[in-house]
């Protein structure tokens, strides 16, 4: 497995969840219909082009079913797959594999897909030096795994919660000036009271205000739903002193042009809160009785 994949005991309580919400009091179609003897072999077939992620979480899937349920990997992690390749084989009981089916195939279809579109974004930014990002508008419950499927599809992650790092965003600041406290004092508050291995993150809006939080001792900038040229004069007037990240209103027909700003992150919601997922499919045949 690969070293983001969530630790085993959160990737089972996730698998875990997903299984009792399938299955209910039990699968009444499988249970009433096939023999426990049947044995099946099964293909998991890409029916469309894109980047295969969440093959360690469907075998993980099928195990938490039944041990006796056999499954091969057949392509790596971030692979580009193209419709008709096959994924994976399983083979072991049918009736355990048909329980198990739906879950495995729609960890497998989501995480493919955000692996798919991420690897789309940071193709549009090929030869510039722009990472892509990450954010926390993710599926309640499967964070974790979207952020593993985003570094199979090329890009990075932001924060995992929200004490992984300080970001101070407009509402904060709004809060923040309520409270009669300046940008500097801001800083300097967070600087007290965060540990010190965390760097102080300014969502600004504005050069004038990105200039504020940078002479307030900001650590890193980002820039909310700035215009390219807005972007663009922050990036030659902060001259690399801190990282700079652009956020919000970023899309796959834009996201060059802001790279090519200067800045020197870029993060994007829709590689997980609005992922389309791709079309993949379990084909069974049967083997003995």
């Amino acid at each position: 497995m690969r070293p983001w994949l969530p630790l085993p005991k959160e990737l089972e309580a996730t698998i875990d969840t997903a299984l009792a919400e399938d299955l209910g009091d039990g699968d009444i179609t499988t249970d009433s219909l096939i023999s426990p003897d049947l044995l099946s072999k099964g293909e998991i077939i890409a029916k469309e082009a894109g980047v295969a992620a969440g093959l360690p979480v469907a075998e993980l899937v099928f195990q938490r079913v039944d041990s006796r349920i056999s499954f091969e990997g057949k392509v790596p992690e971030g692979a580009r797959v193209k419709a008709g390749d096959v994924l994976a084989l399983v083979e072991g009981p049918a009736a355990s594999i048909l329980k198990g089916e739906r879950v495995a195939l729609n960890f497998l279809q989501r995480l493919s897909g955000t692996a798919t579109i991420t690897a789309r974004y940071v193709e549009a930014v090929a030869e510039l030096p722009a990472r892509i990002l990450d954010t926390r508008k993710t599926t309640p419950g499967l964070r974790s795994l979207e952020k593993y499927a985003v570094r199979v599809g090329g890009g990075f992650n932001h924060r995992r919660n929200l004490g992984d790092g300080i970001l101070v965003k407009d509402n904060h600041l709004a809060a923040a000036a309520e409270m009669g406290l300046s940008m500097k004092e801001v800083v300097a508050r967070l600087r007290r009271n965060a540990p010190h291995t965390l760097k102080v993150q300014i969502e600004v809006t504005s050069p004038e205000q990105a200039l504020e939080a940078l002479e307030a001792g900001a650590d890193a900038l980002l820039l909310d739903n700035m215009a390219v040229e807005a972007m663009r004069q922050v990036v030659q007037e902060v001259k690399g002193r801190i990282p700079l990240e652009a956020s919000g209103g970023i899309t796959l027909s834009n996201v060059r042009a802001v790279a090519e700003t200067g800045v020197d992150l870029i993060s994007a919601g829709a590689l997980t809160h609005s992922v389309k997922a791709l079309d993949i499919s379990l084909e069974l045949g049967y083997v003995s009785r």
